[in-house]
């Protein structure tokens, strides 16, 4: 096994994951909580909107759209962020990624709103505030507070399904590992370290989460 470490750079495919995640995590946080708070609108195009994507977009299979950005949008409609594959396939990850999970923090965030009293939202209009004034600054930040446990998990889930990213060439952790499962033998013990390897990214921001959560749970 040693060999196959010194023949493959696995700290570089390891940071490509990192990245991926990171920037992944970075937009579907963004277009996540523009899609809860679509969804708790009281404009009914809005939410039905909001509501349409989650369902969409959830129930769509992540391979399907990580290949479609490349054989559909690159190929096909001629949507491309750069003259290098590479680079372009990693654009693509990334918004396919932020893309995908923004729905599950679309329901995350929604979540953290149900845990938001009702007397919350009335009070702010008691005193005037209006509907973008008292979700900025009554009910989202509350809202964040009660999300904090499910978006952890969406966030372990962004981490692990970031792998789909080697389906369309990115050179991460999965595609590395892809690469020496067809070119070696004797790979079992990589195939341990690449799983400790992904342990090592998410189990301590799932303990953090959890630490997070119950220092920030609001005692009713």
């Amino acid at each position: 096994m040693g060999d196959i470490l010194a023949k493959y750079n696995l700290f570089a495919a390891f940071w490509m994951t990192i990245k991926l995640s990171a920037l992944g995590a970075v937009g579907a946080l963004l277009l996540g909580t523009l899609l809860a708070v679509m969804r708790v609108s009281p404009v009914t195009t809005l939410r039905a909107i909001g509501t349409s994507y989650v369902n969409v977009v959830r129930n769509t299979p992540l391979t399907l759209l990580m290949v479609f950005s490349i054989l559909g949008a690159t190929f096909t409609l001629g949507l491309s962020f750069s003259d290098q594959a590479t680079t372009n396939a990693f654009i693509w990850a990334c918004i396919i990624i932020a893309v995908y999970h923004a729905a599950f923090v679309c329901e995350a965030l929604r979540s953290g709103f149900n845990t938001v009293p009702q007397g919350q939202a009335e009070a702010a209009r008691s005193i005037g505030l209006t509907f973008a004034q008292s979700l900025s600054q009554v009910i989202l930040p509350q809202a964040f507070r009660g999300a904090v446990a499910p978006l952890g998990s969406t966030l372990i889930a962004l981490i692990k399904n970031s792998t789909v990213a080697a389906a369309i060439g990115v050179a991460d952790a999965a595609g590395l590992m892809k690469t020496i499962s067809e070119n070696e033998t004797g790979t079992l013990g990589v195939f341990g370290l690449f799983a400790i390897g992904f342990v090592i990214l998410t189990l301590p921001l799932g303990l953090w989460f959890t630490s997070l959560s119950r220092r920030l749970a609001v005692k009713r």
